[in-house]
C-alpha cells in the first residue's frame, strides 16, 4: 500500500502551479505585445498558457480551495 497523500498538500501544489502558469503566461503575453508583428506560434502558445491557467483556476474554485486561507 502507498502512502496516502492528503489534501492540503494536493491544495498547495495546485496553488503553487497557479502561480507558476500564471508568470509564464504573462511573460508570453508580454512578449507578443511587444512584437512587431508576433508569430503564429507566438500567439499559439500565449493561447495555451492561457487555456492551462484558466484551467487550473477551475480547478482550485472546483476544490474550494482559496490562496488567502492558506497563507
Amino acid at each position: 500500500m502507498g502512502k496516502k497523500i492528503k489534501r492540503t498538500d494536493v491544495d498547495n501544489e495546485l496553488l503553487g502551479t497557479i502561480i507558476q502558469v500564471e508568470q509564464e503566461w504573462k511573460q508570453i503575453e508580454s512578449i507578443v505585445k511587444q512584437s512587431m508583428e508576433p508569430s503564429l506560434n507566438g500567439l499559439q502558445q500565449e493561447a495555451i498558457a492561457r487555456a492551462k491557467y484558466l484551467f487550473l483556476l477551475r480547478e482550485a474554485r472546483k476544490r474550494n480551495v482559496s490562496a488567502m486561507r492558506v497563507y
